[in-house]
Formats: C-alpha cells, sequence, structure tokens
C-alpha cells in the first residue's frame, strides 16, 4: 500500500488540475494546453503527464472535456513489478 499511495495521489492531482483547466484555462485547445502546463510547473510531483499535449480535448454539447491516461509502473520486490492503468476526465 505505501508504493501505491504516491500514484494514487499523483492521479488524484492530475484529475484536478484537468478540471480547473477545463472551467478555467479558456476556449481554446490551445489555451486549455496552456493553463495545463503552467499548473503542471507549479504542482509538485506529477510526472505522468507533464504537459498539455498529452491531453485529449474535446468539446460536447458546448462543454469543455478533457481526457486523460496514463500506465504507472512501480516495482514491488524486484523482478516484480505493478501496473496501473489510470484513466479519467473532466467533470
Amino acid at each position: 500500500g505505501m508504493k501505491v499511495t504516491p500514484a494514487v495521489l499523483e492521479y488524484q492531482t492530475i484529475t484536478r488540475m484537468v478540471n480547473k483547466a477545463a472551467t478555467e484555462g479558456g476556449t481554446t485547445v490551445a489555451e486549455i494546453r496552456s493553463a495545463y502546463d503552467r499548473a503542471a510547473q507549479i504542482e509538485y510531483g506529477v510526472e505522468a503527464i507533464k504537459n498539455g499535449r498529452d491531453l485529449d480535448i474535446t468539446k460536447e454539447n458546448d462543454k469543455i472535456v478533457i481526457r486523460f491516461a496514463y500506465d504507472k509502473e512501480i516495482e514491488l520486490v524486484d523482478p516484480v513489478y505493478l501496473v496501473i492503468k489510470f484513466e479519467g476526465q473532466s467533470k
């Protein structure tokens, strides 16, 4: 559990950053990516999605939706690894 906790906290941070970029980041894809990039520079411990180019940004029913997905590999005991597949989207 101790090795998985940082990965879960990182996912929660990325989700919070994505939601903020979707609501306050602007109206164009470039503005939203820039807003995410600014947040990524400030947030400590976000390694999985370091820049906005890794986000899938669409518009659905006049609402901006940002989707993301990534894998996190955690070494448990050499040579055993745990792979967690994270995915999410803005609210």
